[in-house]
């Protein structure tokens, strides 16, 4: 697979998550042009103002998570990566996220890391829970842990392949694009990814970053 299909696969992926909030704001305005009661005109300015926090948070997040955001430089703000991740999760309040990381910055593969196991650990909660992230870095790199806690977990095992580099680039769909993006940023670096067995609701992703 080349760059333009993989870049193809996460525009994809992207779109996907997109599609439903931007499509809501649409239907919002569709429906306050033609709504004429005021009770049910602020209603609708409530389902407008919602999607629009929606759609601006994903964005935000992906930017850090897939794109440049954060500037060209190594480092990144981890406060900026904090209110993404935050964001993300924080409009459904179904998973509490426990941001324990006390570097002001981090390097931007770390955070790029971060954020995509957060948000493939967070999408394994499927009724709700806890998402904890935690970073240290040493002289020797940057240890990255990501634990989610819930009461029914499951990371599918699609996205489990992917993360571990087993699945033939050929057969990735853009639902894996994040999970072979975390793939190959570990590669690239000489890093690898330890994922804990299955445990009833938990699971846990760690690895140490070199630098």
């Amino acid at each position: 697979m080349n760059s333009a299909d993989f870049a193809s696969l996460l525009c994809s992926r992207l779109c996907h998550d997109l599609v439903g909030p931007v499509g809501a704001l649409y239907n919002g305005v569709e429906l306050l042009v033609d709504e004429h009661d005021p009770e049910m005109r602020a209603r609708c300015m409530e389902l407008l103002s919602d999607s629009a926090r929606q759609t601006a948070n994903k964005l935000k997040f992906f930017r850090l998570a897939f794109g440049a955001a954060g500037g060209f430089g190594d480092q990144v703000d981890t406060r900026e990566a904090q209110a993404a991740l935050e964001g993300l999760f924080g409009a459904e309040r179904r998973v509490a996220v426990q941001w324990m990381i006390g570097n002001p910055a981090l390097p931007k593969d770390a955070v790029k890391l971060l954020l995509n196991l957060a948000m493939i650990a967070g999408d394994a909660l499927l009724r709700g829970g806890e998402l904890r992230v935690a970073a240290e870095q040493t002289g020797e790199g940057v240890e990255l842990a990501v634990r989610a806690e819930g009461p029914r977990m499951l990371l599918d095992p699609e996205l489990r392949a992917a993360l571990s580099g087993e699945t033939p680039v050929a057969q990735l769909t853009p639902r894996a694009a994040a999970a072979y993006l975390v793939h190959l940023l570990l590669t690239e670096t000489g890093s690898s990814l330890q994922i804990s067995e299955p445990d009833e609701g938990v699971l846990v992703f760690g690895t140490r970053l070199a630098v």
